[in-house]
Order: structure tokens, then sequence, then C-alpha cells
């Protein structure tokens, strides 16, 4: 026996999960978060196409 085949065999594929039925409050979940989600992409290009927000730089204080 070498000691690569010692131990608990692994499966080769694990067992396909049942497809259950979404009840109407999973659903208007799911569609709320693809809402949410569809708007935050738009900001997000919004926001790049502008550019930065601040002015950039160092930020010198104003003591000598």
């Amino acid at each position: 026996m070498s000691g690569r085949e010692g131990g608990k065999k692994k499966p080769l594929k694990a067992p396909k999960k049942l497809s259950k039925e979404m009840d109407e409050d999973e659903v208007a979940f799911k569609q709320k978060q693809k809402e949410e989600k569809a708007a935050m992409e738009a900001m997000k290009t919004r926001a790049s196409a502008k550019g930065p927000l601040s002015s950039g730089g160092i930020k010198k204080s104003g003591k000598k």
C-alpha cells in the first residue's frame, strides 16, 4: 500500500441539487437585487466618466 492511496476516497462528482420552487417573496427579492445591481452599475459608469472628484495633489497645511 503506497502513501498516496491511504484514507477515504473522494467522490468524482457532487450530486446535483434539486431545483426548489421559489415563492413570491423570493422572486420579488431577487428582482429587487437585480434592479439595485443595475442601478449601481449605472452610477459607476457615470462616476467614472466625470473623472476624479477631488482636485488631487498633495494637501498642505496652513502652518509654516
